[in-house]
């Protein structure tokens, strides 16, 4: 799906999907600071109050963390969003003449086939 770290590719290696259009736009970024944020914060928290570590130790040890974790995250999160665009054929997938994923009909009182 990519060519690049972060840029996509223009068409699918694999079944030759047009992947030019997608724009996944600032939100993997988004996705990413929340998640990193949400298991650093509360680890160095919980480092500081059993240990009480000098603030150099916290830096040497947060800095890399997060910036590890927020690289290694960043692409699989990425292509998630363009898949769920496809998925919902937003921004250009509905135009490529296939109709839409069919809808799953739930066995309910009140759905007649």
């Amino acid at each position: 799906m990519f060519r690049a770290f972060l840029k996509v590719a223009d068409r699918c290696g694999h079944c030759g999907e047009a992947l030019h259009h997608q724009r996944a736009d600032d939100a993997p970024a988004y996705f990413v600071i929340a998640i990193v944020g949400h298991i650093v914060v509360p680890l160095a928290l919980a480092l500081e109050i059993a240990m009480s570590p000098p603030y150099l130790v916290q830096f040497l040890i947060w800095v890399p963390v997060t910036l590890i974790a927020s690289l290694v995250l960043l692409q699989p999160i990425k292509g998630a969003i363009i898949g769920w665009q496809w998925a919902h054929r937003m921004h250009g997938f509905e135009t490529e003449g296939r109709p839409a994923p069919a809808v799953v009909k739930r066995n309910h009182p009140d759905i007649h086939p």
